[in-house]
């Protein structure tokens, strides 16, 4: 069994990772670009989600990597809100 060394090796960071870049390139697009200050909220909520995950990993030990999993997840709910908040405007 192999232990993780790295928060790079971890499969919740490579999600959260690609759900930011998503949320980037989505974001980059004409109509939701206007909207400066949802681009602005919903950008900075996915980058937390993958920046808690990391940071949780290089802390003191599990229950604060639990604690900063904790806070990711309801980062990456920010995310989804915000995503049918864009979509109800069309």
């Amino acid at each position: 069994m192999s232990t993780i060394k790295q928060f790079e090796e971890l499969r919740c960071w490579k999600s959260a990772r690609e759900l930011s870049g998503l949320i980037y390139r989505l974001t980059m697009k004409e109509r939701f670009a206007r909207d400066f200050a949802l681009v602005n909220q919903i950008r900075n909520s996915s980058g937390s989600g993958m920046d808690n995950i990391a940071e949780g990993f290089d802390r003191a030990g599990n229950k604060e990597f639990l604690q900063f999993l904790s806070v990711s997840r309801g980062s990456v709910a920010e995310t989804k809100s915000q995503l049918y908040r864009a979509l109800d405007q069309n």
